[in-house]
């Protein structure tokens, strides 16, 4: 099979979705890898290292023509939709459940796509786990900045100090993202509050912090009473696959600190907060009602080096084995690497997507005869 890894054009994105290590395996098993030309300068890998490990530098243009299988680490943008071709593979981060035109361009061109975010293995998402441990563990990080009076924030320090109260966080899911996020802010000494729906995660969290963490229902009323005091709100709920569930409405908004801080992980499918709407790291906040919105899609993105270390070490087996056997017969034998299917042969086959745009379903064991 030939790869295809293309340099990432999201603004401030700087991942690469292979290392020179991941080519050299790939080599070994008898594959060719092509390089976009300044691909992983970004994350500290040279041309060089590639070439050495033995993939191929090209331009842009030739790497879509070429490559069997496109691989990156975000979504095509619309630059980039007239470079796919009929009936090619893709295996990214799709977020598609907000992104109808790109949506439709992949049922159009029947490409086969593969979603990072979507692939599942033993009731868990190991390729989307790195990122959302980053981007969670980054939370409270950019919270606390953004706090800071000459950043627009409340001027709480999150931690506090000796004979004040440190600052209070709030964190709406308790999955990887929330997790995280709280171990970071129960280590610096922020007074934190984690929701979820299901009662078997905030059980576990009660475990690990050891009380060091409250634990509330994930309901409206809850929301709405304890976001009045918190001056970091974490958004980290996850629908693999669909649309992310507003549960902060403007009018809560009205009810929070000025100067308090939104920081919405779950934008990327959409966002948790009504007036949340993706930014990039070259412009990353705004302001409504008075509330600092944080809302970057690519969150991991600002540690390029850790994140792509850390995500090409999830990807690069199943990498190897779609290479291996192709597409077809990968998607067939291997339930985890179907699970990742969003679109195939012209049809959205991911249950969640298709319900999240009012798209028609067709099952990916219907068309595969399994």
């Amino acid at each position: 099979m030939i790869t295809g890894v293309p340099k990432e054009i999201k603004k401030e994105e700087y991942r690469v979705a292979i290392t020179p290590a991941g080519v050299e395996e790939l080599k070994r098993d008898g594959h060719k890898t092509l390089i976009e030309n300044g691909a992983g300068e970004g994350s500290g890998f040279s041309d060089n290292e590639y070439i050495k490990a033995g993939a191929d530098i090209v331009q842009r243009d030739i790497l879509f023509k070429e490559s069997d299988l496109i691989v990156k680490v975000k979504e095509p943008l619309p630059s980039e939709y007239d470079l796919l071709r009929v009936g090619q593979g893709i295996f990214t981060f799709l977020h598609l459940a907000p992104n109808l035109g790109l949506t439709e361009l992949l049922i159009n061109k029947k490409i086969t796509a593969l979603g990072y975010e979507t692939l599942e293995k033993d009731g868990k998402f190991p390729l989307l786990s790195p990122m959302s441990e980053i981007a969670g563990r980054m939370a409270p990080i950019i919270g606390s900045y953004y706090l800071q009076k000459i950043n627009g924030g409340d001027g709480v320090l999150p931690t506090g100090a000796s004979g004040v109260k440190p600052g209070k966080a709030l964190i709406l899911g308790a999955g990887v993202v929330g997790t995280n996020a709280a171990h970071i802010c129960a280590g610096i000494g922020i007074d934190t509050t984690v929701m979820n729906k299901g009662i078997e995660r905030l059980q576990k969290i009660d475990e690990v912090f050891m009380g060091k963490v409250k634990t509330l229902s994930l309901t409206v009323l809850n929301i709405r009473e304890e976001i009045k005091d918190a001056d970091i709100v974490i958004g980290a709920i996850l629908v693999p696959g669909g649309r992310t569930p507003i549960l902060i409405t403007r009018d809560m908004l009205r009810t929070m600190k000025r100067g308090a801080v939104i920081v919405d992980v779950s934008i990327d499918q959409g966002g948790c907060v009504e007036t949340a709407r993706p930014t990039t790291h070259d412009n990353p906040i705004y302001e409504v009602e008075g509330v600092i919105h944080y809302t970057v899609a690519n969150m991991p993105g600002a540690y390029p080096r850790t994140s792509t270390l850390a995500l090409t070490n999830a990807t690069l087996p199943y990498l190897k084995a779609i290479a291996s056997k192709g597409l077809e017969k990968a998607i067939t034998e291997d339930p985890a690497i179907r699970s990742a299917l969003n679109t195939y042969k012209g049809e959205v086959v991911h249950k969640a997507l298709a319900d999240s745009m009012g798209i028609a379903h067709k099952s990916i064991n219907e068309l595969l005869r399994l």
